[in-house]
């Protein structure tokens, strides 16, 4: 079954939790001081937008939207590298660059900030490794996302201009083909 130990849990996800620190320490010196880094985002197909390929997930619009991927991104992140140690560093790194570089090549030529992005993709990795695996652990973890997240799933229809469901539909292609590149390339019972 799922055995969970607390201490091990914050050690194993630095990763994610500094992330998450480096988004709000960007987000409180825009706020504080007033300094605008959106501008720093994603501009497809544009060699200014090239560098959000690495800036745009850590910038956010306003309070609510970086409320609204800093708890998936702990909760989503921390399970990853609780339950999937040894794959999870892999996954995190990939899933930060690989959407990024599809909105690049792909999206509307708009700015696009956020991470949404790697919440999508660590949601369906997490959800497709359950089902590949088929194992008790697994199947309970993919279980608990899709109860917990299942509302994502709306993010990828276009909704509101403001919102970048190009990168959550990037997030998806990465989060799925990372889990099946894993199933195939190695034994994924070996990962804690």
């Amino acid at each position: 079954m799922l055995s969970f130990d607390i201490t091990n849990v914050f050690s194993r996800s630095i990763i994610p939790f500094r992330f998450v620190f480096l988004m709000w320490l960007f987000f409180s010196v825009e706020y504080i001081y007033g300094y605008q880094f959106h501008h720093f985002g994603i501009l497809p197909r544009n060699y200014y937008g090239l560098l959000g390929i690495l800036t745009a997930p850590i910038l956010h619009i306003n309070f609510t939207h970086i409320i609204s991927n800093t708890i998936p991104l702990l909760l989503l992140g921390g399970g990853l590298f609780y339950f999937y140690y040894k794959k999870a560093k892999f996954v995190f790194y990939a899933s930060y660059i690989i959407p990024n570089v599809l909105v690049w090549i792909f999206a509307r030529p708009l700015m696009h900030i956020g991470a949404s992005g790697i919440i999508y993709a660590l949601a369906t990795y997490l959800v497709m490794v359950g089902l590949l695996r088929r194992d008790i652990k697994s199947l309970l973890i993919a279980i608990m996302v899709v109860i917990l997240y299942s509302s994502l799933f709306f993010g990828l229809v276009k909704q509101l201009d403001s919102v970048s469901y190009e990168l959550h539909f990037a997030g998806v292609i990465v989060g799925f083909s990372l889990a099946i590149y894993h199933n195939f390339k190695t034994d994924l019972s070996t990962d804690v």
